[in-house]
């Protein structure tokens, strides 16, 4: 078996909100990272924190929010380090994102063609030729057709699909080392969602391309993830292979979220849901974050926040139910 390569490399990072009602921890000491090649997707419900992680991995958290501790090793190198400017040079060229709404993304008052070129110039040394014509190579590439001429399209004559092929032609013309997707998908319908997860599947086994995928539907990790972080109010609670993560769960809060999810093989007349509401970040309960709407909740869940543990099979769960020795079922 192949020894893997660390590509980024996430310790304790910390982001707080400064708002005037108080200190706000939306991101509270989480640690992960992504190997070479691999497809990471990180899950949980709207508030749990997966947008402003990936936010602040490109440093692109805006006022009142602030990284407050914590390192961003990518490439052996901690991005929380560089100056503006060079944080400018690796964004777009050697980490890329993909935002969920590309409409709000995409600048209207320029041709999408236009806007894949300055992307290209800006960060490869070529002329505006050389660039136009990587751009058309990029829309052909995300299965645009008549690339040449779409080429001169402004965004709001373009579907929704259409739109989020240009996103990821825009994210993948400078061949980046790893691709921020948040929600891809969530504006698309399931037809269009299916050939984007395709075509992303795709072209990360053709560049080599390492993901990170925010999501909150299930569907979409089975079908692209090697590996599944679960996100709970600014924390992760588990932290497993994607085969285990659906096969076993082991934190309560996983399980809600498997049993929540429609399964073709299960006839159900109604499904189950997680009793309560993700806490607001301001009002955070005492002890585990989740014990309010846990099932399994004990005394030790409402006085004491549970550490992050590695269970004997490899994976990481926060909960008191699971130690180093034993795993309880639940």
């Amino acid at each position: 078996m192949a020894k893997t390569q660390t590509l980024l490399e996430v310790k304790d990072l910390q982001t707080h909100f400064f708002t005037e009602s108080g200190t706000v921890a939306s991101v509270n000491g989480v640690s992960f990272s992504v190997e070479k090649g691999e497809t990471v997707g990180i899950v949980g419900e709207s508030g749990c924190g997966k947008s402003v992680t990936s936010l602040s991995l490109l440093q692109l958290v805006s006022e009142p929010g602030k990284i407050v501790g914590g390192e961003i090793l990518f490439d052996g190198e901690n991005l929380l380090k560089y100056s503006k400017r060079k944080m400018q040079q690796i964004r777009g060229n050697k980490i890329s994102m993909i935002f969920q709404e590309p409409l709000t993304s995409l600048n209207p008052v320029f041709t999408v063609g236009s806007q894949i070129s300055e992307a290209i110039r800006l960060h490869q040394n070529v002329d505006k030729s050389e660039a136009k014509k990587k751009a058309i190579e990029m829309l052909k590439k995300v299965g645009i057709p008549r690339a040449e001429k779409h080429f001169y399209s402004f965004p709001h004559l373009l579907s929704g699909g259409m739109r989020q092929r240009v996103m990821i032609a825009m994210a993948l013309s400078c061949n980046p080392q790893l691709l921020i997707a948040d929600e891809p998908t969530t504006a698309l319908d399931v037809t269009i969602q299916a050939q984007i997860l395709k075509l992303m599947k795709k072209l990360s086994e053709e560049y080599g391309t390492s993901i990170i995928m925010i999501t909150h539907d299930l569907g979409v990790v089975a079908e692209m993830v090697d590996r599944v972080i679960v996100m709970y109010a600014g924390q992760i609670v588990e932290q497993d292979n994607v085969f285990n993560i659906f096969k076993n769960p082991k934190h309560p809060y996983t399980k809600g979220l498997l049993n929540s999810t429609p399964k073709i093989h299960q006839l159900k007349d109604q499904l189950e849901s997680i009793e309560g509401n993700v806490p607001i970040p301001s009002e955070m309960p005492t002890g585990c974050k989740f014990h309010p709407r846990c099932p399994f909740a004990m005394d030790i869940c409402r006085n004491q926040e549970p550490p992050l543990v590695q269970t004997g099979d490899g994976a990481e769960v926060r909960c008191w139910l699971h130690g180093d020795e034993e795993v309880i079922n639940l």
